[in-house]
């Protein structure tokens, strides 16, 4: 029987700098595919209707829908004002491109969590997973405001507006690929 998909749309954050990698991470061969943004892209379109990709560009040699950064810096926060500036949806979930084990299970607990909050963030030994979450519509107005002023800080984002942390025991789900240590670490433990 087939698995019902997520109705919200998902945004996987592929716009960063990649400096602590020394290549752009999005681009790296991952999983039995050219990229890990490819890679991410095709294991989460068995779960969501709809899957964007956040990025300054469309830097992709596979098919994928691009929500371009609408503002000329570079931040997580320019990628959330811009897909709700440009999505005409009331909530999308965020998963960062370098974060390939977060699981169905963990997704789940997230979208099916109270609908109260203007978002709702995951929370590992290692503190708030900014990039792995539902975030409502409500929040551009204040992301907007944190632009204008420069603050780029989700995290700051995140104490202005109403904000639910759903803690989970397992920090493996949330590895970020940031180091070429962690790609390979990541890299091993898939062929396990």
């Amino acid at each position: 029987m087939k698995t019902a998909k997520y109705n919200i749309p998902l945004v996987i954050f592929a716009g960063g700098k990649s400096s602590r990698m020394g290549q752009d991470k999005a681009l790296l061969p991952f999983g039995g595919y050219d990229t890990l943004a490819q890679f991410q892209q095709e294991r989460l379109s068995t779960l969501f209707k709809k899957v964007y990709i956040s990025a300054k560009e469309n830097k992709f040699d596979f098919e994928a829908t691009v929500i371009k950064d609408r503002y000329k810096e570079s931040s997580p926060l320019v990628g959330i004002a811009s897909i709700f500036e440009t999505l005409k949806v009331d909530k999308v979930f965020i998963l960062s491109v370098d974060a390939p084990f977060v699981n169905k299970e963990t997704i789940d607990t997230l979208i099916h969590s109270n609908n109260r909050f203007d978002a709702v963030i995951a929370k590992s030994k290692s503190g708030a997973q900014p990039l792995c979450g539902v975030y409502k519509r409500s929040i551009l107005p204040t992301a907007q405001e944190h632009l204008k002023n420069k603050n780029h800080r989700l995290n700051n984002l995140l104490k202005k507006v109403e904000t639910q942390f759903i803690p989970f025991k397992d920090d493996t789900l949330f590895l970020n690929l940031n180091h070429p240590h962690e790609y390979e670490k990541a890299l091993e433990s898939l062929e396990n």
